[in-house]
């Protein structure tokens, strides 16, 4: 998750840049970074650390030019060294850019072979060496920035500014947010529209697939089919109004943010170049002395727990219990001498979980933990972290939270399994190559937002639903349920599907919905079984599945909603994301107030 800032301005840009990258340190911090179009060209400085390394080094050796692109930086690929800082140039094009590019190694193989050379160690570097491909071909400016967006794989922002284009600038979001500033004879791109604030209050929130062409007085924007198309121009009044942004509510904002909170975690926990899972730095913690393990925590984190346990011992190997915080001390378990213990936390200031932890300290057990918020009361105690960097979560229900959590919690599953050898080198890189795909993936469900949102209205006149799953999909189901009781008040459980004709099925009559969690894997003929028996009875099936899973249910279903193909290890992940719009719109049109539902608090540090 990197901050950009670009500036088509009438005043030197360098000092602006600067100005508005110190707003978007949140976003990285690993080095920083600014090109500017100057008489000569192409001029940047770059500095490693945070904005004020790059601040000292323009003081001594101040950038010339009106225009200019800015970056802070959080290392996907590639160490925090000033080499790897953006801007990335060439002599024709600097670039800065937000997200991971999932094929740049096949794109830099091409380049090198065709005599680009590179500079830094970063998938980023390969967009400027692409753009000055097309234009060498004889592409103009924008035509070959376009024609280089189209050759990329992955979730990104990206700027771009042009030697000897003073005058121009492009931008391009996909699965990244990017905003452009309106101002007088002057355009800026951010990566948040709180960077723009101290140069205008009139922004463009860019839509998904969208590229923007801009000059001081223009701004062309096409969408993700290459058409020309119209985004609203807003006054937005200070940096609360910012924090929501183009957003009704914070639950929706932050829902879109998950692309880049899960790349931002991805980039945490895996060496994303090599594609391996960074050895985690547990001084008193040995992954490979590990037998058997409890995973601890509460609400959605313990639904997380519940994906986590099909992973750990699918893939680790490890025998897992999973348990409730609040019920696990009060069971006196009785842990073995190679046990260990992990708990998550949104907060890591839940009551439950903290003394669950404390417990477990006590008795003379490791002790792990999934955490956000650094300096928690749960980091200072627990003996080792696993951060996830979603960044402040406002709404009540746990959405991003909840998605870094299982990033973190599949990472860490690999390392176990590396750890007692249960997942050799070909297997491990597998499964980061899939992990490094989850933000394009999670960007690819989004685009089922309005078909939801049309499916919500339905929804919203029911008075009970069910959800369905089997494997790690039944842990989300639960999920599923309590994310639409949390927000709707609409009473709604989830089932294992085996369960179903175990008691649940009494419930199923034409009236209510039942939603399956059901891509086309190894237990998809089983979960249509199920599925038959809830159409026998009546019942008004929501399926959740990818294009071969809603092929082979035709005739089955009232209504569809289509996640990509993807992985088994990142599915549920990405499923996730229909299971929070369908409770998100259904709130909606009920009229509850989404990002405060009654009852509820965002951190429950009473027991």
């Amino acid at each position: 998750m990197c901050g950009i800032v670009g500036i088509l301005g009438q005043a030197p840009a360098a000092t602006r840049i600067i100005e508005a990258l110190r707003r978007l340190e949140y976003r990285g911090y690993d080095s920083a970074g600014i090109a500017t179009l100057g008489a000569d060209g192409i001029e940047r400085r770059r500095a490693a650390g945070k904005i004020a390394n790059l601040a000292g080094i323009l003081a001594s050796e101040p950038l010339p030019g009106n225009t200019g692109i800015g970056h802070t930086r959080w290392a996907t690929h590639g160490k925090p060294t000033t080499d790897n800082a953006h801007p990335h140039a060439t002599e024709k094009v600097a670039i800065v850019h937000n997200g991971i590019i999932e094929n740049y190694r096949e794109l830099r193989a091409r380049l090198i072979a065709r005599g680009r050379n590179f500079a830094s160690d970063t998938d980023s570097e390969v967009i400027a060496h692409l753009i000055t491909a097309h234009m060498e071909d004889g592409a103009a400016p924008i035509a070959a920035a376009e024609a280089a967006i189209a050759g990329l794989e992955g979730a990104f922002a990206i700027a771009c500014i042009f030697a000897g284009s003073d005058d121009l600038m492009f931008g391009a979001r996909r699965g990244s947010p990017l905003v452009v500033g309106v101002g007088q004879s002057e355009m800026f791109l951010g990566s948040d529209a709180i960077a723009l604030f101290p140069f205008t209050d009139r922004v463009i929130y860019l839509e998904e697939g969208d590229s923007v062409a801009l000059g001081r007085d223009k701004v062309v924007i096409k969408d993700k089919a290459g058409r020309e198309a119209a985004r609203a121009t807003v006054t937005v009044q200070g940096a609360a109004a910012a924090e929501k942004g183009n957003y009704r509510h914070f639950m929706l904002k932050e829902i879109h943010e998950q692309p880049e909170t899960i790349g931002r975690t991805v980039a945490a926990l895996l060496d994303t170049v090599n594609e391996k899972v960074r050895a985690p730095e547990f001084p008193d913690v040995h992954l490979d002395r590990i037998g058997q393990l409890a995973l601890v925590a509460c609400g959605t984190a313990h639904y997380a727990c519940r994906i986590a346990e099909y992973w750990l011992e699918q893939i680790a190997r490890i025998p897992v219990e999973c348990d409730i915080a609040s019920e696990f001390r009060y069971r006196s378990p009785v842990p073995g001498t190679d046990s260990a213990a992990l708990f998550v936390s949104q907060s890591g200031e839940t009551a439950d979980t903290l003394a669950a932890l404390r417990f477990v300290r006590e008795s003379g057990i490791k002790a792990i933990s999934v955490l956000n918020v650094p300096q928690s009361s749960m980091w200072r105690e627990t003996d080792a972290i696993l951060p996830t960097h979603a960044g402040p979560e406002i709404g009540v229900a746990s959405t991003k939270a909840f998605t870094a959590q299982l990033t973190a919690l599949a990472a860490f599953t690999v390392a176990l399994g590396r750890a007692h050898g249960t997942v050799s080198p070909e297997t491990e890189r597998a499964l980061c190559h899939a992990l490094i795909a989850l933000p394009r993936a999670v960007a690819e469900a989004l685009r089922e937002e309005r078909h939801i949102a049309d499916l919500a209205a339905e929804l919203s006149r029911a008075k009970s639903a069910l959800f369905l799953g089997r494997g790690a999909y039944y842990p989300l189901a639960l999920e599923g349920a309590l994310k639409l009781k949390e927000i709707t008040y609409i009473h709604a459980e989830g089932c294992a599907a085996g369960e179903l004709k175990h008691g649940p099925i009494a419930l199923v009559d034409e009236k209510i919905p039942v939603i399956v969690l059901a891509p086309k894997d190894h237990l998809f003929e089983k979960t249509m079984s199920n599925v038959e028996e809830v159409a026998a009875r009546g019942g008004r099936i929501i399926l959740i599945s990818d294009e071969a899973g809603h092929a082979a249910s035709a005739g089955l279903t009232a209504r569809r909603i289509t996640i990509p193909t993807c992985h088994p290890l990142i599915g549920p992940i990405v499923a996730a994301i229909p299971v929070q719009l369908i409770a998100y719109y259904t709130a909606v049109h009920l009229g509850t107030d989404v990002d405060q539902p009654r009852n509820l608090a965002k951190s429950v540090t009473v027991e």
